[in-house]
């Protein structure tokens, strides 16, 4: 393999590229039909279109941090083409194509502009290892670093990656003739890393209980949420659940979209039978009261395993007889009259493991004292669990963080939680720097985090309000928001939430400033609530950094809160907020320990294959 004279301009450079590479593909193509059953097996999957036409499957290499990625489409027609933005925008994505001009086909690495346009990358990063036609469909294997330091690629990372897929109708000349809108690419959301533990075996004693949906028809509409309320046999004892799974109605695995299961209060004695829209004004009002995660799925996700020494335990003194189901359905084609019997199944033991599992949330409490200004493109609001609510719930030996589930509402854009000893940042216990609401799984981490007594838990989150003209405020509605990360852990304590959000007090000399300088008059009358406050401010820039300095230097309200939802004995009005002095700094990436020699393609010779 030779690199290109430099003195060639990158027009015949790509040129002389592609025709190179085109009669490479002809002849892996042919060769590779010829091959039949010889291509690769790769761990990971998940369906891309709600057709079933095009099917994405990778594995992962973490000693060459690089991903392998294959495609298969049913029918490629005229080429296929495979993308990651921030969010799913057509715009500054990092694309992959394989098409052809009607004669030949090409392969290559490429970009979209602000607009939408696509140009060929001057730099090839994705690798073509294999392509092949077979009696099921047609495949095309690729390898791609997690960062290749080309300012064009995206860099994959742990948290969700938003996925650009299509499938070319027509032959194009060159990629430049392609406009990403015109083409209508779908969207799908997955976790490229995964953690490279085993799961560990389940034992010989294990049985199942399905959560499921009723068999009901889906709604001819792009998104549904449906609820179901499933009653667990009387006087189940205590079990551990040791693994969970999907349990999905075949034909409908592109439109069942992610599934929940949440254990009721234990408080509530009766839970009205319900099977629905959770959306609908006829839901009952008990059901706000279902809470508690047991499990949660998203496409994509692999089964998820408990470590072998815990579980997570239901039944028994002290839990709920009542689960609620959540199916979320997204339905674009808007496909009438299919039915759907699709939940989560439960393995679970009679045979206690050593330790119990427990889930505690971090973050902010849900209260409209913390607020998001209108039209903030990146606004930050911090939830702390200070080192005096450790220091007063946590064992001696503290715990052990395996996995976690971020939540935030529509605004949330990232989430980060990390663990805080001394003043420094230790570990980072989960970060999401695409987070979507639409992707919310429980997620198992690489290693688990051991937080001890007088550790600190820090949880970030980032919000855009660009498309709103009021302030967003924390609440349990959909427009309203959440910061949350609910991490799962063992051993369980009777630390259920360790949450914080701003003094009251301190909000109010907010107020007090903002409506002096806007002009406004002290009132001596009843004080409005605070969420009235919020909206008779005018919201500029001036305001927005207020608010923001107010969030990032007041004294907070600590959440220290038991199981019983009682806080633990202790003063937690006007804490301070915890110093962190210094911060976790990203490994490089090999492209960064070693830069590329230059930006041009090469040129590949076909007797190298």
């Amino acid at each position: 393999m030779r690199v290109l004279s430099k003195d060639l301009r990158l027009q015949d450079v790509t040129l002389m590229y592609l025709t190179t590479l085109a009669t490479l593909v002809v002849i892996l193509v042919a060769s590779y039909q010829a091959a039949g059953s010889s291509r690769p097996q790769l761990p990971y999957h998940v369906p891309l279109d709600p057709g079933g036409q095009l099917q994405l499957s990778w594995n992962i290499s973490y000693e060459r941090q690089e991903l392998y990625l294959e495609l298969w489409a049913r029918e490629p027609r005229h080429g296929l083409l495979l993308g990651m933005s921030d969010r799913g925008e057509l715009r500054d994505a990092d694309l992959v194509l394989l098409w052809d001009d009607g004669t030949k086909s090409y392969f290559g690495d490429a970009w979209s502009d602000s607009q939408g346009l696509v140009s060929v990358d001057e730099q090839q990063d994705y690798q073509l290892i294999d392509a092949q036609r077979t009696s099921e469909g047609f495949f095309l294997l690729f390898k791609r670093p997690f960062s290749t330091c080309d300012p064009r690629d995206y860099i994959i990372e742990e948290g969700t990656v938003h996925l650009l897929y299509a499938i070319l109708d027509k032959p194009i000349q060159s990629p430049q003739k392609l406009n990403l809108s015109l083409l209508n690419p779908g969207v799908q959301r997955v976790l490229l890393l995964r953690p490279e533990t085993p799961s560990p075996p389940l034992p010989r004693d294990i049985r199942t209980l399905d959560v499921l949906a009723p068999d009901i028809t889906i709604p001819a509409q792009e998104t549904t949420y449906w609820c179901h309320i499933y009653q667990l046999p009387p006087d189940l004892p205590k079990n551990h659940i040791v693994m969970y799974e999907a349990a999905v109605t075949p034909g409908n695995e592109a439109i069942v979209h992610h599934m929940e299961v949440f254990e009721c209060s234990p408080n509530m004695d009766v839970i009205p039978q319900y099977s629905g829209s959770c959306d609908s004004k006829m839901k009952p009002r008990k059901l706000n009261f279902c809470r508690h995660v047991l499990a949660a799925w998203a496409l994509g996700a692999e089964p998820f395993y408990y470590p072998a020494d815990a579980g997570l335990p239901f039944g028994g003194e002290g839990s709920s007889r009542f689960l609620r189901l959540e199916v979320h359905y997204h339905n674009p084609l808007l496909v009438s009259g299919r039915r759907d019997s699709s939940g989560i199944r439960l393995h679970y033991t009679p045979n206690l493991r050593k330790y119990d599992a427990g889930i505690m949330e971090l973050g902010l409490v849900y209260t409209p004292v913390m607020a998001i200004p209108p039209q903030q493109s990146n606004f930050l609001l911090t939830g702390y669990c200070t080192a005096k609510c450790t220091q007063t719930a946590l064992p001696p030996g503290g715990i052990f963080i395996f996995a976690s589930q971020l939540h935030t509402h529509l605004a949330g854009r990232a989430v980060r939680t990390a663990l805080v000893r001394g003043g420094r940042e230790v570990e980072v216990v989960q970060e999401d720097k695409h987070f979507s609401t639409h992707y919310q799984i429980i997620r198992i981490l690489k290693k688990m985090v051991n937080v001890l007594p007088g550790d600190v838990l820090v949880t970030r989150c980032r919000y855009n309000t660009e498309d709103r003209s009021k302030p967003t405020v924390g609440g349990f509605g959909i427009m309203e928001e959440m910061c949350v990360n609910y991490v799962h852990y063992y051993p369980r304590t009777q630390l259920e939430l360790c949450k914080s959000h701003v003094d009251p007090g301190y909000l109010q000399k907010f107020f007090s400033l903002i409506s002096r300088f806007q002009g406004g008059d002290e009132c001596s009358c009843a004080r409005p609530d605070v969420v009235e406050q919020f909206s008779s401010l005018r919201w500029d820039a001036f305001s927005g950094q207020v608010l923001n300095s107010l969030y990032s230097t007041s004294p907070i309200s600590m959440h220290c809160n038991q199981s019983t939802a009682e806080l633990f004995p202790g003063d937690w009005e006007r804490q301070k907020l915890p110093e962190v002095t210094s911060h976790l700094q990203r490994p490089l990436f090999p492209c960064e320990r070693v830069r590329p020699q230059t930006s041009n393609p090469t040129e590949v010779q076909s007797d190298l294959f």
